[in-house]
């Protein structure tokens, strides 16, 4: 740990019982007391938020509330206080002791470790040095045997070695000489001294009565006495030429020396000992040279036999090692000694004093080579360690700072007594509010199912009257009467969705579905009132948008019809355009972006520019390639599929003053606008936050008198990436009964605006139908008489056909003198009733009018119908298709569960009249007897909220009894013959209820139900839920 850790450790240590303290007084006090006030300023998520921070700390604030009764109160005595502060400082206090302790630990470690690579250093510089001088003596006594032995006669003489060693001296920076001892024998020692000149002198006076350098004088010693053999030096150094002719036999040290080295065959030391004349220490390395270069496995009396001399280098230590030191000068002063620790109990000093003011001391072990002579290092710093300053400083400041904390501490401890007591009023405000919402979410719901509830019955009485037989005024006023019903139905649930907005319990389903049949569904809602008004309603979806995905429809559906009920209302003249893209097609395309020009629209009006609608989205802002990639990355990890979809219309425009809160609950853009086309002003709102719930974002663009566009995207996930292994029965049987009886047809489509061309094209191109595009009717009859395919069909656009009357009349009878057997057909495409009124009373010809907008099951039924192929009017205004529902549920015995008589009468006649036998009962436990195994009952449709026991009690039940049936068959102790051979008795259950908030359908599938019908009953939401459990069987008619 250095000193930041340790410093932050204690900082850390008192910053955390600072917010333990003070923060959450803090909170209390200046937070709490407005959260009341803050709560209804938040936007939605703001709400969301703070309900999860109080799930998350409400645990901490019932610490802090007992925190506060029985330490901030005035029930704590002062002298109880006084202690804990005197525990607080005195704990403090010893903390701050530690710290000075640690650092100053630390501080002692560092310098040690600082003194120890100092002296690893030093040691190790002198070791290579000296090893390096060893190397070259050791080489020089090769050059010896070669030259001065090998030669006859020798090429060496003193002045020659002399010289040598002189202008190599740089080679051993650690040697103060280099001499020769040749090797010779008593009987010899008289003819070499007649060739040398001089007489053998001995070492060993020199070496007991040592002379100083100027009285040294070699004619005053002593002839060297009677031995078996000598070594005298013939060749020395000019440094030491003094030892020439002594016999270093003759020396203690010496004689060792020489007798280690001849034996070994290696370089030995001496211990340390004055040298002669400098009388300083000194050790002096030997090495053997012998005649010739000797085996490894030489024994001592082969080596002693083959040596010729011995070579010596002497190294004066002292001035080696200040040498070394002066080259490794720095800041921090060391006193450094050497020693030879040969004899572990008397070591030797070989340079340094022991004169010094620092306990710290540190050994480095040296290796010269010599295993038998041990060598140390012993370093310390020459100064006193300085004082631990940065341990007083940070010891002193933590214990200021904890100081200060204890006396915040103590101040805020007596300031909240004083927020007590409104803290206990906030707490009881919290618990009112909390209750008042908990009484408006039943309130909610209470008031949905029974408003709900006698609408089921209106709405249903008046879907068996128009059932019945009335004259055309009947007929109106029962549909007028259906569309109050189904308005105020329309209005409690945005009501009820704008409720589970604000409480945060909107959720969304994950179930697969048809993007393309739901905007066909849309639009023949508003194909009435599109074709009342002359409206061009279009949809186009591009191809690479996937045919299945996996979402809520239910709620996208919600959405699109928002936005094109707006258009609808707003909108007297042009087009309203609905698009659906990939976001990344959007951004890579650049004929999505061009269909935005003003003259390349619908119907040709000006439109706003529909990328500005989008300009604000996350998506779009990012940078372009590295947005697409990251998407397209994502896309094919997860199968998300990001959609975008624009609503253009050439309504009214919004206002500029009113854009900003067109997303606002309840708002709208004037009083005139609630008195014109009514409503509640909460669509867009809730739009806004489905979108948000989808992962999207939505935006619009609008400009007064020229129109609006409003863009959202919403993430789904790919529902064909296992199409394989999925049927869907319902879209499937839909799109191979459209497709197969037109597939390979081509047709040819004549309307000069391209965008409107398309529209067409795509909606005969999803039955199979090869489409031409023609810009006129000149070129439409050149495509049918010199094209090579053979068309079947001809779509005229309304306003291409009355463009020219003559040029219309010439190109029908060149159709009719056309050499075809089978001519083709012509259908007129237009979006006004009155208009096609007028056409037909034209008398030029009277085409098969297809009224738009186009969709693909009508589009098919009319082409069936002129064409005569294929079933006809299986579909009835795009719904489901009304004689598989027949089929689905004729013959099938259903039981209905209702405590409300007239429910029961409703849900009866609406079953019956697709061929069902119903039986009605009103009470849980009487549909638990009748549903007891075995009964002839294939399905359930069970009311929720009912007395006595509701829905979920007796699905439970029913549950139980069938499991436990099953069991008891399973095991043998029941007979299957008895139970009509079912091994696994389980009776679909459908949940059905006007409570729109409380019956969800995970609760109904939790409780043991198989599906959920809302009240009042739609033929196609029953069809989706009956089909998953019948199957189809043959009708016969008369």
């Amino acid at each position: 740990m250095s000193y930041l850790h340790v410093s932050g450790f204690g900082l850390l240590l008192i910053l955390c019982c600072w917010i333990l303290s003070g923060i959450p007084m803090n909170w209390f006090i200046n937070g709490g007391v407005l959260m009341e006030k803050k709560i209804g300023l938040l936007s939605d998520s703001g709400k969301v938020w703070l309900k999860w921070w109080d799930k998350i700390s409400g645990s901490g604030w019932r610490i802090h509330h007992l925190h506060y009764q029985y330490i901030g109160s005035n029930k704590v005595r002062k002298t109880w206080w006084r202690k804990l502060l005197v525990t607080w400082v005195l704990v403090w206090i010893m903390v701050s002791l530690w710290i000075f302790w640690y650092l100053s630990s630390q501080a002692a470690e560092k310098r040690m470790e600082t003194l120890t690579s100092m002296c690893d250093e030093r040691a190790r510089m002198l070791q290579d040095q000296f090893n390096v001088s060893i190397n070259h003596v050791q080489a020089m006594s090769i050059l010896i045997s070669t030259f001065h032995h090998g030669k006859k006669p020798s090429a060496i003489d003193q002045t020659t070695f002399a010289r040598y060693t002189e202008r190599t001296a740089f080679e051993r920076p650690l040697t103060s000489g280099v001499a020769y001892a040749v090797r010779v024998l008593h009987p010899e020692r008289e003819e070499f001294e007649k060739q040398q000149g001089w007489t053998i002198k001995r070492m060993d006076t020199l070496e007991q009565t040592p002379v100083h350098e100027d009285d040294y004088a070699s004619e005053t010693l002593e002839p060297s006495p009677v031995r078996d053999e000598y070594a005298p030096v013939i060749f020395a150094q000019d440094t030491i030429s003094h030892v020439i002719s002594l016999d270093v036999l003759s020396g203690k040290e010496d004689r060792e020396n020489v007798l280690r080295a001849r034996d070994s065959g290696k370089g030995v030391l001496t211990a340390p000992f004055r040298l002669l004349k400098s009388n300083r220490l000194g050790v002096i390395l030997t090495f053997a040279v012998y005649k010739s270069e000797l085996p490894l496995n030489t024994t001592s009396y082969e080596r002693i036999q083959a040596t010729d001399g011995y070579l010596g280098g002497v190294f004066d230590m002292e001035s080696l090692v200040e040498k070394l030191l002066h080259q490794l000068a720095s800041k921090q002063t060391i006193l450094v000694n050497v020693y030879d620790t040969t004899n572990h109990s008397h070591p030797i000093s070989m340079y340094g004093s022991n004169v010094t003011d620092d306990e710290i001391f540190h050994i480095s072990t040296l290796n010269f080579g010599d295993p038998f002579r041990k060598h140390e290092m012993l370093c310390r710093f020459k100064q006193k360690p300085p004082w631990p300053w940065l341990a007083i400083i940070t010891s002193f400041g933590i214990l200021v700072i904890a100081l200060l904390i204890g006396y915040i501490f103590h101040a805020t401890v007596n300031r909240i007594a004083k927020v007590e007591d409104d803290y206990h009023e906030m707490m009881e405000l919290k618990k009112r509010a909390e209750a008042a919402d908990v009484a408006k979410s039943q309130f909610l719901a209470t008031v949905s199912h029974e408003i709900r509830t006698p609408m089921n019955g209106v709405l249903g009485m008046l879907q068996m009257l128009m059932d019945t037989n009335l004259d055309i005024t009947q007929q109106d006023y029962v549909r007028t009467a259906q569309g109050s019903g189904k308005t105020l139905v329309s209005l409690i649930n945005e009501v009820l969705d704008q409720a589970k907005i604000e409480s945060g319990k909107l959720e969304l389903d994950a179930v697969r579905f048809d993007l393309r049949a739901i905007l066909d569904d849309v639009l023949s809602l508003f194909s009435g009132k599109s074709q009342a008004k002359g409206v061009e309603l279009a949809v186009y979806i591009s191809d690479r948008v996937p045919e299945i995905l996996i979402g809520d429809p239910g709620r996208f559906r919600q959405i699109i019809t928002n936005l094109m009920g707006n258009s609808i209302k707003f909108t007297e003249k042009g087009h309203i355009f609905v698009t659906v893209h990939l976001v990344e097609e959007v951004m890579t395309s650049i004929e999505v972006e061009t269909e935005a020009l003003s003259k390349n629209t619908l119907s040709g009006l000006p439109v706003s520019d529909r990328r500005r609608s989008w300009g604000g989205f996350k998506a779009f802002n990012q940078e372009g390639p590295m947005c697409l990639q990251a998407f397209s990355s994502t896309s094919s990890e997860s199968e998300l599929i990001n959609v975008i979809v624009s609503v253009e219309d050439t309504g009214a425009g919004i206002p500029l003053d009113a854009q900003s809160r067109i997303f606002t609950p309840f708002m709208q853009v004037g009083p005139s606008t609630f008195r014109i086309h009514g409503g509640t002003g909460i669509g867009l709102s809730i739009s806004k936050c489905l979108v948000g719930l989808m992962q999207g974002e939505i935006g619009f663009v609008s400009e007064p008198k020229i129109g609006s566009t409003f863009t959202f995207t919403a993430v789904f996930t790919n529902g064909c990436s296992n199409s394989n292994e999925y049927k869907n029965q319902q879209i499937n049987n839909q799109s191979k009964s459209l497709s197969s009886e037109f597939q390979g047809m081509t047709a040819l489509v004549v309307d000069h605006r391209p965008v409107r061309a398309k529209v067409a094209r795509y909606h005969l191109q999803r039955l199979g139908i090869h489409v031409k595009v023609d810009a006129d009717l000149n070129q439409g009859f050149s495509s049918i008489s010199c094209g090579t395919a053979v068309i079947k069909m001809v779509l005229v656009e309304k306003e291409a056909w009355d463009k020219n009357m003559d040029l219309t009349a010439l190109f029908i009878n060149k159709l009719r003198k056309i050499d075809h057997v089978d001519p083709p057909k012509v259908f007129l495409l237009d979006n006004s009733i009155s208009s096609t009124k007028s056409a037909v009373k034209s008398g030029i010809h009277t085409p098969t009018v297809i009224m738009k907008p186009l969709r693909a099951s009508m589009l098919a039924a009319s082409l069936q119908r002129a064409m005569g192929i294929g079933n006809k009017g299986n579909c009835r205004n795009g719904g489901f298709p009304i004689p598989s529902l027949r089929r689905l549920l004729h013959g099938k015995n259903i039981l209905v569960v209702d405590d409300n008589n007239v429910n029961l009468l409703v849900a009866a006649g609406a079953l019956k009249k697709y061929g069902a036998d119903v039986d009605c009962v009103d009470s849980g436990k009487i549909a638990i007897t009748l549903l007891k195994p075995p009964h002839h009952f294939d399905a359930c449709f069970m009311d929720i909220q009912m007395p006595e026991m509701d829905g979920f009690e007796a699905t439970r039940r029913i549950r139980d009894m069938e499991h436990d049936i099953n069991d008891r068959i399973r095991h043998g102790e029941l007979s299957v013959e008895a139970y009509e051979n079912i091994l696994n008795w389980h009776v679909p259950i459908l949940a059905m209820t006007a409570d729109v908030i409380q019956a969800t359908h995970e609760e109904c599938l939790r409780c043991g139900m198989d599906g959920y019908v809302s009240k009042p009953f739609e033929g196609e939401q029953l069809y989706q839920e009956v089909v998953r459990f019948f199957k189809s069987t043959p009708m016969h008619t008369q």
